[in-house]
């Protein structure tokens, strides 16, 4: 089979990325401070094997027919993994993050698994807001025993004086082993710096650092068809119930109650129920939140947000109800777990986190500017930026981020020239590019580079690229390599693209198998779209369907095209579609047709 009317847009190779990876970071512990309250008498943190999966942050359920406030644990497809790592991370040294939508059963997973595997440690679960950088220190005064660091919520510890790069790296010398857990958006939001191969500048994330070292393991919302099986064989009651009643809901999601507060929320928020004052500071809680202002919140910026959030859902109409009433609706526990605003404090609240990741509409930009005048701290102020940012509310993120940049932040000035360069002030951009090189900053290196190659400033920009290069930046490594292979050097970009390849990059890998089949080198091309593939890389996916196909290996072809397909690549859906009409199978086309975005099927 020919190439030239069948295949779609040729080789996907991967161009010019320009990336992040900075972090506000201030200066070390005083000297002679006092040490930290939950770092005081290590003897007793508690014992894995007597912990209590509540305190360890597990979602309550209602309560059992005996009266216990959790079911028994169903065991989870991702047990044996998560286990295995768990262990590796108590031999070397590491951290362990389970990540998943709310209610997904993360908690519970990761505290079963450390019980299981862990079970004689002592768990140091140290409370949100508090400075991690003594930890390690205490940690090695204390030898005589074995701990594990618990973190569920990572992303309250991320950040300046938290779970920082140079902490988690003194917790893996001691071979302390630190389990986390994560929810989905957060996760998505803070190590989104990942390397996708697009050329999209990305905004440097709070401690994507710290998440890339991570040893992920995901865990679904729904439950596949062996945990429903053996689900159905647990005599607990509330599981059972959940098993016949969960619908399109996990399990997990469905025993936490959280569809049920989400559907309550909802229709209280559209109609005259008796309750619209009570959604609406729901509705406040739940949007400061993804605004990126971490919680609780007062009473009293809730009622403030709470009047726009009320009259933009029609006000009077909705016939509100007194304030009093409506922090009692909201604060009512459902089914004996949980209710829509969560009491933290006396008078301080948070949003049940599922409504947050259960919410899919915009966060209107006055609620970002009334969560940055009400920035805590610097680290509030990043995660606001991060979030305005990635909204494309790049004023509020601009209004976040400058006065960090102003103090002379390097990685802060990098990811103001970064949104500046979106926002299309190019001078300003490479101004703050340079100030934050200047400083050793290779990430603005590295996009300096990338902007003086897009402005025909090309030495320049290649002793940029180099220098990132010659300091270790992967990125750079590999913005050098396709800066030479753009300008014809193919064997100076082989070097530098295996360099990168042998260092996991796997759009280099992809990059070095395009140029390797242009040189006329097919078997160790295949060799390397197999390696990218196999480890997630989609572009190589598609270009190893297109190799196959090119060489009439057309049921392999099919097969990884389908793979890629199913994973949303536009352009695989387009050669499957033209593979099965050529060979017949119409009815497949067909269904894929139907099933497509127009745009991504043959005209």
């Amino acid at each position: 089979m020919t190439g030239d009317n069948h295949i779609s847009g040729g080789e996907q190779r991967d161009v010019i990325q320009a990336q992040s990876i900075g972090s506000v970071t201030f200066g070390a512990e005083r000297a002679g401070a006092p040490q930290q309250r939950y770092l005081q008498d290590p003897d007793r943190w508690p014992v894995a094997r007597n912990w209590d999966a509540l305190a360890a942050g597990a979602h309550r359920a209602r309560p059992g027919e005996d009266g216990s406030k959790l079911p028994p644990y169903v065991a989870r497809d991702v047990d044996a993994e998560l286990r295995e790592r768990i262990q590796e991370a108590a031999e070397e040294g590491g951290l362990v993050l389970v990540v998943g939508d709310s209610t997904a059963g993360k908690t519970r997973a990761a505290f079963e698994a450390v019980r299981n595997r862990l079970p004689r440690y002592r768990v140091l679960a140290p409370p949100v807001g508090a400075p991690l950088r003594p930890a390690p220190e205490a940690l090695e005064g204390c030898a005589h025993l074995r701990c594990v660091v618990w973190l569920d919520d990572l992303e309250q510890y991320l950040g300046p004086e938290g779970l920082e790069p140079e902490v988690l790296a003194e917790f893996v010398r001691l071979r302390v082993p630190v389990v986390a857990t994560m929810r989905l958006k957060p996760y998505e939001t803070f190590s989104a710096d990942t390397d996708d191969g697009t050329g999209e500048q990305r905004w440097a994330s709070l401690s994507s650092r710290v998440l890339r070292t991570a040893e992920v393991v995901d865990m679904d919302r729904l439950w596949s068809a062996g945990e429903l099986t053996r689900a159905r064989a647990c005599e607990d009651v509330r599981i059972a119930d959940a098993v016949a009643h969960h619908g399109t809901y996990g399990i997990a999601e469905y025993i936490a109650a959280g569809p049920v507060l989400l559907r309550e929320w909802r229709r209280a928020r559209r109609t005259g129920s008796g309750h619209a004052r009570g959604a609406a500071l729901v509705t406040a809680a739940v949007d400061l939140s993804r605004a990126g202002l971490r919680g609780p919140y007062s009473r009293g910026l809730l009622v403030e947000v709470h009047k726009r959030c009320l009259a933009d859902a029609g006000g009077s109409v909705l016939r509100p109800e007194s304030l009093d009433e409506a922090f009692a609706w909201a604060a009512r526990v459902r089914l004996g777990v949980t209710s829509p605003l969560v009491p933290v404090t006396e008078g301080w609240w948070s949003a049940f986190d599922y409504l947050v990741d259960g919410t899919e509409s915009a966060v209107p930009d006055w609620v970002r500017q009334t969560a940055l005048a009400h920035a805590a701290d610097d680290d509030d102020r990043y995660a606001i930026a991060t979030s305005a940012y990635r909204a494309g509310a790049l004023h509020v993120a601009e209004a976040a981020v400058r006065p960090l940049a102003d103090d002379g932040d390097p990685a802060a000035t990098f990811n103001l020239a970064l949104l500046l360069n979106k926002d299309g002030r190019v001078e300003d951009a490479e101004a703050l590019y340079r100030r934050a090189h200047d400083k050793g900053e290779l990430d603005a290196t590295n996009n300096l580079a990338h902007l003086l190659a897009d402005t025909d400033r090309t030495e320049e920009a290649e002793a940029l690229y180099r220098h990132a290069h010659t300091h270790g930046h992967l990125h750079g490594t590999f913005n050098l390599a396709v800066f030479l292979d753009e300008n014809d050097r193919p064997e100076e970009a082989e070097a530098v693209y295996r360099h990168a390849h042998d260092k996991g990059h796997l759009a280099a890998t992809n990059n070095l198998a395009i140029l390797l089949k242009q040189s006329d080198r097919p078997e160790e091309a295949e060799a390397l779209f197999r390696h990218a593939h196999t480890h997630g890389h989609l572009d190589a996916t598609f270009n190893l369907a297109v190799f196959l196909d090119e060489n009439d290996r057309v049921d392999e072809a099919e097969a990884v095209y389908r793979h890629a397909h199913d994973r949303g690549h536009p352009e695989a859906t387009h050669n499957l579609v033209l593979l099965l009409d050529e060979f017949g199978h119409t009815r497949d086309a067909e269904a894929i047709r139907r099933e497509a975005a127009p745009d991504d099927l043959p005209g």
